[in-house]
């Protein structure tokens, strides 16, 4: 079926529609992935949004059942060039199609999706709308589409009840603003006893469970919109317990020591984007999903430095805080584009608990 999409400032694609039918607004976003999709679709940091594949063939190696962030798919809507009817892979349960279809997302394939990507590159991040209706009129959509906002997505996406994952050795509390699974396994993983709680659990309910150390997952939407996360987050840094921010719990973590953040032009999301840890002087391949930076000349330099920068426009991707036992990084370590590359903050956040167990004793 016939679909289009058109942005806020106009512009409109035509093309054929996949998952559901149906009409949709969004926040436009590009991914520059070639692979991941599954994963991408999933991510609880897309909230509101509707995502853009630049490489041109998407479906061809179909769902399967592990590799999902989240229990479903969080993306609002999905462009791609060529929807891959027919997927070629061992672990493949169903297409792409028939996923969407089932969780009643739309997607819309067959249009210029790099000419789509130099747009959001020259304007900016922008509304838009995925659209079936045959009698489509922009103009009586258009005040619609300009006034969306992304609301509260950390209270859409956040777990309405408390996890435990069993663990030999130490205890984690994931405050989860939008977890992806995979930094829940990597903890698991390396022996930690893990408890998620809501972003909407106060400091004091998490520390009471007597936590070793404190993890800051991803999460969507503008930090400045989670009010009362940074105040837990400023008694949580207080405790002197050590503490790994991830994405929006590196951005949290700023605004809690009173530094400021600012939104991209068009953002970072990918499983390309090379950054440098600065004291071991080496670039990582690394997979980011976010749309806002902090501001560096925010930050005071007695209380923090910055350990991680981007290659590609130098904004801030890790700081360190020099008095307390916290350090946070803007990309994602539990991903695996390099593939393990970064995984080392995972050991360096548990070697952090320990060490601080232990000038406890």
């Amino acid at each position: 079926m016939q679909a289009i999409l058109a942005l806020e400032d106009g512009t409109i694609f035509k093309g054929n529609s996949f998952g559901v039918e149906g009409e949709v607004i969004g926040e436009v976003v590009f991914n520059t992935g070639m692979t991941g999709y599954q994963e991408i679709l999933t991510d609880p940091s897309y909230c509101g949004q509707m995502v853009t594949m630049t490489y041109p063939l998407i479906g061809n190696y179909g769902i399967n059942i592990d590799d999902f962030e989240s229990t479903k798919p969080q993306v609002k809507g999905f462009i791609v060039r060529e929807l891959c009817k027919v997927p070629s892979n061992w672990r493949s349960k169903e297409t792409l199609n028939e996923y969407l279809k089932r969780h009643n997302i739309i997607g819309i394939e067959g249009i210029d999706t790099r000419a789509l990507t130099r747009i959001l590159r020259d304007k900016g991040t922008m509304n838009g709308i995925i659209s079936t209706d045959p009698n489509f009129d922009i103009d009586k959509k258009i005040d619609k589409i300009k006034l969306y906002r992304i609301v509260n997505p950390v209270d859409t996406v956040t777990t309405k009840e408390t996890k435990r994952y069993h663990g030999t050795d130490c205890k984690v509390a994931v405050i989860d603003l939008g977890a992806k699974a995979n930094i829940i396994r990597s903890l698991v993983n390396r022996g930690c006893e893990v408890t998620v709680f809501s972003a909407r659990s106060t400091a004091d309910e998490i520390l009471n469970t007597g936590p070793d150390g404190i993890m800051l997952s991803n999460g969507p939407g503008d930090p400045k919109d989670c009010v009362e996360v940074i105040k837990n987050i400023k008694k949580l840094i207080a405790s002197g317990k050590p503490i790994f921010g991830i994405c929006l719990g590196h951005q949290l973590t700023a605004l809690a020591n009173d530094a400021d953040t600012e939104k991209l032009k068009y953002g970072h999301r990918g499983c390309n984007h090379p950054v440098k840890d600065i004291k071991k002087d080496a670039t990582y391949i690394t997979s980011q999903n976010h749309g806002y930076t902090i501001v560096e000349s925010s930050l005071d330099k007695d209380i923090a430095e910055i350990s991680h920068i981007n290659m590609n426009d130098g904004t801030i991707e890790g700081v360190r805080y020099k008095n307390k036992p916290v350090f946070t990084v803007q990309f994602h370590p539990e991903a695996s584009p390099g593939p393990q590359d970064t995984a080392y903050l995972f050991d360096e956040f548990i070697e952090l608990i320990k060490r601080n167990r232990e000038e406890k004793i």
